[in-house]
């Protein structure tokens, strides 16, 4: 396939050759080489998504999400590689538990990682010996599957993927400073109030400090505050920003009630701002969602009853690429294709991703950055039903390609594109097409552990 005349996210205008799996070419006036080639003039064409931070919820919780539906919705947004994380059941602490997952794996059209994970029966020597993504996130304080470790254990933890040539991922709160005075609280700000920003920033601050003593690299998590940030990057360590954390805050707790309580909480508008301006000028490595779905059921509870997490697969990019579109705003294209795709294959090693450059795995989205258009959790593929950010401003993908193989096409299209291995396309030309592809772990491609 050529592609001829696409916008990159540093304005160049450039023809894209994908051959197989792999861009082959980048340039511009490629010559025809008598194969399908499309003109998208006046478009954008991004390297895909890696969002580095996901809950698919199998095996164990199936009616939430499944890795069908999951990396679906992912692909409609432009998502071309998840990372799950190892909170499942039973959780992804062994060897054993990491083959099963694959297995459920083997039903996404995009590709993926698995993260192992760490509790009092986790098993390092079988879990090391898998094609683990990284280590975690290991949790410092309970969440959804209530594998939050002591001091002891998480040192252990870091000593052995250190040795192994892991990277950990940490999910940083510090239970010993949540507010219990919040507790005898029921309205939606309650959770924000009880699982405070001191928690994160001390837990963070002890995290960096254990790794540095072992000599660890670790990555911090969904961080949601300016403080916890800023220890990070003073400690030499990575971090991740959620969309929820970037564009949300507990003044809109209002109107999300519980389907605002997530962990960490949302946080007050000020430093929320100051995230925001972290993301912008470079100090936050990425954006990763934490794509956590439960039910319309399960979140229709009290603000203590009501699981923590919300979905954002998605949504991600379109909110990020609408960002971009708007000229009042900080962040521009290349930085939103650093954030979501440059540097998590810097920081987790995957060399086949990442750019638009020949060599690389032809993970391409495109994208009319003058069509903006307006969430509704009616027209979302994820299986939750319900998304935070209704109303919001998002830039669409027309389609999303992984591999070289077109597996999302927004609005239908006639016939599948010449080398699909999919079906054909709904007889509807305005419903959205998936076409059936087979993603692969991305270290069965690298063939390597992390260094």
């Amino acid at each position: 396939m050529l592609i001829r005349n696409a916008t990159l996210a540093d304005g160049r205008q450039r023809d894209v050759r994908v051959r197989g799996e792999t861009i082959a070419e980048v340039g511009r006036g490629l010559s025809d080489d008598d194969e399908r080639t499309i003109d998208v003039s006046g478009k954008r064409l991004f390297p895909g998504m890696i969002d580095a931070h996901v809950h698919f919820r199998q095996p164990g919780y199936p009616h939430k999400e499944t890795w069908e539906t999951g990396s679906r919705a992912a692909a409609a947004g432009g998502v071309t590689c998840v990372v799950d994380q190892p909170n499942t059941d039973p959780p992804t602490v062994d060897g054993a538990a990491f083959d099963d997952k694959a297995e459920f794996a083997a039903d996404s059209i995009i590709d993926w990682g698995i993260n192992g994970g760490v509790t009092a029966d986790w098993d390092p020597q079988s879990l090391f010996s898998r094609r683990l993504f990284a280590l975690g996130e290991v949790f410092l304080a309970d969440s959804t599957g209530d594998m939050g470790i002591e001091r002891e254990l998480f040192e252990d933890a870091l000593a052995a993927a250190t040795d192994a040539g892991v990277t950990v991922t940490v999910h940083a709160e510090d239970a010993d400073y949540f507010n219990e005075d919040a507790t005898v609280r029921e309205d939606a700000d309650a959770w924000s109030a009880y699982r405070t920003a001191e928690a994160e920033e001390r837990a963070v601050r002890r995290a960096c400090d254990a790794a540095g003593e072992v000599g660890a690299r670790i990555h911090i998590a969904h961080t949601s505050t300016p403080e916890g940030i800023d220890v990070a990057a003073d400690a030499g360590m990575t971090t991740e920003v959620t969309p929820h954390h970037l564009l949300l805050s507990r003044r809109d707790l209002r109107e999300l009630d519980t389907y605002g309580r997530m962990n960490p909480p949302l946080r007050r508008e000020k430093r929320r701002r100051e995230v925001y301006e972290r993301v912008a000028d470079g100090t936050v490595d990425m954006i990763a969602t934490d794509h956590a779905p439960h039910t319309v059921e399960e979140k229709d509870a009290s603000i203590w009853d009501a699981p923590s997490g919300v979905p954002g697969v998605e949504t991600v990019l379109p909110l990020l690429l609408a960002e971009a579109a708007d000229p009042d705003t900080a962040l521009g294209y290349e930085r939103v294709r650093d954030l979501t795709v440059t540097n998590p294959a810097r920081v987790f090693n995957i060399p086949q991703k990442g750019a638009i450059e020949p060599g690389k795995d032809a993970d391409l989205v495109l994208v009319d950055t003058t069509e903006t258009t307006e969430i509704r959790a009616d027209e979302r593929h994820t299986d939750c039903g319900w998304t935070p950010f209704e109303g919001f401003d998002a830039v669409f993908p027309e389609w999303t390609m992984v591999r070289g193989t077109m597996v999302f096409e927004r609005g239908g299209a006639r016939s599948a594109p010449e080398g699909s291995s999919g079906r054909s396309p709904r007889d509807d030309p305005d419903e959205d097409v998936f076409y059936e592809h087979a993603g692969e772990n991305v270290r069965d491609a690298d063939g390597e552990l992390l260094e």
